[in-house]
C-alpha cells in the first residue's frame, strides 16, 4: 500500500497542543483511484506549505478504493483556511462526484506526541463511524 510518510512542516513550540485530523476517503469505482490519487498529490504538497500545519501523512488502499489522511495542525482554524484555499478547495470539489464514503474525526494531541500512530487513528476513525450511526458502520459523504 502506497505510503506517503509524515513529513513535519513547521515544529511545534515545547508544550504546544495540536490539533489531529484524519479521514478515510472512499470512492465509487478502481476507474476513479488514479485520478484521486494523482489530486491528492497536489492537496498534500499544499499541506506542506500551509500555515499552522504541523504534519501529515497519506496512505493509499488502491485496490480498495481508499485513501487515509492524518495531520496536525496549530489549531482547527488552520485546518479549515486549507480546506478552502487552492487547490484544495476545486480538488474536492471536484472529486466530490466520485465519492462514495468519507469519515473524518478531530482530536486535540500533545505536539509532543506528534506523529499520530496510525492505528490510534484508525481506531479514532472507527469511533467517529459508529457515533455518526450510519447503518452499515460507515459515515456518508
Amino acid at each position: 500500500m502506497p505510503t506517503l510518510r509524515w513529513t513535519t512542516d513547521n515544529t511545534p513550540a515545547p508544550g504546544t497542543e495540536a490539533v489531529v485530523m484524519a479521514s478515510r476517503l472512499e470512492v465509487r469505482s478502481l476507474a476513479d483511484v488514479p485520478r484521486f490519487f494523482l489530486r491528492s498529490l497536489a492537496a498534500w504538497k499544499q499541506v506542506k506549505g500551509a500555515p499552522g500545519a504541523f504534519g501529515a501523512s497519506l496512505v493509499a488502499e488502491p485496490l480498495k478504493r481508499t485513501f487515509w489522511t492524518l495531520s496536525a495542525w496549530e489549531d482547527e482554524k488552520a485546518v479549515y483556511a486549507y480546506a478552502r484555499a487552492e487547490p484544495h478547495r476545486t480538488i474536492m470539489n471536484g472529486l466530490r462526484p466520485t465519492m462514495s464514503r468519507s469519515v473524518f474525526t478531530f482530536w486535540q494531541a500533545p505536539a509532543a506526541d506528534l506523529p499520530v500512530d496510525w492505528a490510534e487513528a484508525r481506531r479514532r476513525l472507527a469511533e467517529q463511524e459508529r457515533a455518526d450511526g450510519a447503518p452499515d458502520g460507515t459515515a456518508a459523504v
